[in-house]
């Protein structure tokens, strides 16, 4: 009864919710415990497995992430639990977890969709910077911009789903390797479309050091203002601003 109440409630609140799957109880705590620090006032749910997914439906699930568990990105398991994930949720960002730094998993992984892959081995500043990036409509993986271009032949590669390529068809695989935790943080905002003075109160940062970041930004990303920045990402830029690092 009170597990069915507070289902219920959580749908009536509509709050974002985080979605973490893992067989793992401590990693799966941990985790939760630290994205309710970081995201306050979100609802996280942690499950063993994804038997029980439709607990969430009606939710307005933001993000899955979901433990490899040891598969390789070839295990019919492993797809399968994928399939089911974004059937029951397709607006949602799905995110692998992994204890191995896999280069080559994480690159099959990103273009079979999935828009994050995190390994254990990550900073944990590095990895929240990694998530927001996600929430923010950006695709994280550890290793550096154009990395994967070179390690996988383009013929053994899955086909890419839509959302892959910008516009003008070029890669949208971003790391926050490449970015500094704080830079992620006002790439994530930015993402948003949140002006520059917001971006400084929610960063507590002041307004010329988040102009300093933005700068570092799209020198990284080989970008002239903020709106390619986002289009970078992918995602169309807000309509009500047009603002610049300076």
């Amino acid at each position: 009864m009170s597990n069915n109440y507070e289902t219920k409630r959580r749908r009536v609140r509509q709050v974002p919710a985080v979605i973490i799957i893992d067989q793992h109880t401590l990693a799966r705590t941990t985790i939760v415990r630290l994205l309710a620090h970081e995201l306050a006032g979100w609802d996280f749910i942690d499950m063993m497995g994804i038997e029980n997914l439709d607990s969430a439906i009606g939710m307005d699930v933001r993000l899955v992430a979901l433990d490899v568990a040891g598969r390789n990105v070839e295990s019919s398991s492993l797809h399968n639990d994928l399939a089911a994930i974004s059937e029951l949720f397709p607006e949602a960002a799905i995110a692998l977890l992994s204890s191995t730094d896999d280069s080559a998993m994480a690159s099959h992984a990103l273009a079979m969709g999935v828009r994050g892959y995190f390994t254990t081995s990550l900073p944990i500043e590095i990895a929240i910077a990694g998530i927001r990036l996600v929430l923010a409509g950006g695709i994280f993986c550890p290793n550096p911009l154009g990395t994967f271009a070179t390690e996988m032949p383009k013929s053994d590669r899955p086909p890419p789903r839509e959302n892959r390529t910008n516009g003008n068809g070029h890669a949208r695989y971003l790391s926050v390797a490449d970015f500094t935790p704080r830079e992620a943080d006002v790439l994530a905002e930015l993402q948003r479309g949140h002006p520059n003075k917001v971006i400084a109160g929610k960063l507590n940062l002041s307004g010329n050091t988040v102009k300093m970041h933005l700068q570092h930004i799209m020198r990284k990303l080989n970008v002239q203002n903020r709106t390619e920045v986002v289009a970078r990402l992918g995602q169309a830029p807000s309509t009500d601003h047009e603002y610049t690092a300076s």
